[in-house]
């Protein structure tokens, strides 16, 4: 009931007042299972593209190893992002959406969740930015 009340008030929140270029929503009859939608930022190879996410939420975020999920969702879901042990009350779906926004138009190279990818972030910045721009265009392009 705790679960359902504070996922009501954050997507109550989310559609009043949505972080910019982010959009959050439950689909029909999925209680744990919420989708959004974050748009790719002005000057970074991810404008104009349009990100999707499914996000699932765990029936008791402060217990257990892994305390959330969010994947992105292109041809395939390919899982981004999880919070290990790591729940805190001041976490939301919004913020958790805001930094996701915020490590796409500046990625930490330092701490991957893909080494190779990482590697060329770093050391062949160029390469890097051409290739996300045309995963973009083929990916999340309307």
């Amino acid at each position: 009931m705790q679960r359902a009340s504070r996922l009501k008030r954050e997507l109550c929140l989310l559609s009043t007042e949505p972080p910019p270029g982010i959009t959050c929503w439950q689909p029909a009859h999925q209680l744990d299972d919420l989708r959004a939608q974050i748009l790719g930022g002005a000057d970074t190879p991810y404008e104009k593209g349009i990100f999707n996410l499914e996000i699932i939420v765990p029936e008791s975020p402060g217990v257990g190893a892994a305390c959330g999920w969010v994947s992105f969702c292109l041809t395939a879901s390919l899982t981004l992002f999880s919070l290990k042990g790591a729940w805190r009350p001041s976490l939301n779906i919004s913020t958790l959406l805001t930094s996701i926004q915020l490590l796409m138009a500046e990625p930490n190279p330092d701490d991957p969740l893909m080494a190779d990818i990482s590697s060329e972030y770093k050391y062949n910045k160029q390469l890097f930015l051409l290739n996300a721009k045309e995963w973009t265009k083929k990916y999340a392009s309307q």
